[in-house]
């Protein structure tokens, strides 16, 4: 799963010369000190982020781990929101007024349509998502995360934890039996079998091309 061992610090040594970066990225801050053949990076938890976009006005929420780490016992999501970015979720419509409260690079690559949602951005090219009018309507959106369960699982990343966790986690929990509706009708990475249900895991940080 995303994050490794408990603690603030991923350290390797090897080299002479050290370089010391600092960089704000959107409102909570990522110390690196990269020695040359190695990297030492510090995030900084116990900070606040105020999100400002299309869907939340002065929203302010603390960032209490550090990014990646300490995670719920049974939440071990298979992809970062970075990769499932890249990989392509949502037509790409889902991130694209709200980068600057994300890590940059989780952009770098990502496979977004500030336009509308493209279907043949998904890694699958088909559509498996309903509108977030039909999420709201089946009570299935928390306030503070009034895009569902991407976005917490993007502020849930970066360190904040919040009552909804709980909740989330088992949402999670419960797609696993779109992964045991494709072992029982697909040959193993018989990707164009069930292509909804595997863009869907993949929209839930499943990682379908292992089934």
């Amino acid at each position: 799963m995303p994050g490794g061992e408990n603690g603030y610090i991923s350290k390797q040594t090897q080299g002479e010369k050290t370089v010391i970066l600092h960089r704000l990225a959107g409102a909570f801050q990522l110390v690196f000190v990269a020695v040359v053949g190695a990297t030492l990076l510090y995030a900084m938890a116990n900070t606040e982020i105020t999100v400002n976009d299309r869907m939340q006005s002065g929203y302010v929420y603390s960032v209490s781990e550090p990014v990646a780490r300490n995670f719920h016992a049974d939440f071990r999501p298979e992809l970062t929101p970075g990769e499932m970015l890249e990989l392509g979720i949502f037509g790409g419509k889902y991130m694209t007024d709200c980068q600057d409260e994300f890590p940059a690079d989780w952009f770098s690559n990502a496979k977004l349509s500030p336009s509308g949602a493209n279907p043949d951005l998904n890694l699958f090219g088909v559509t498996a998502s309903q509108p977030l009018s039909e999420w709201r309507k089946k009570g299935w959106i928390w306030e503070d995360d009034p895009r569902g369960w991407f976005q917490w699982y993007c502020r849930y990343y970066i360190g904040r934890r919040c009552v909804d966790d709980d909740r989330q986690v088992k949402r999670w929990k419960a797609m696993t039996r779109h992964i045991a509706q494709i072992r029982k009708n697909c040959e193993c990475y018989e990707f164009d079998c069930r292509p909804k249900q595997r863009q869907a895991l993949l929209h839930w940080a499943y990682d379908p091309r292992n089934i």
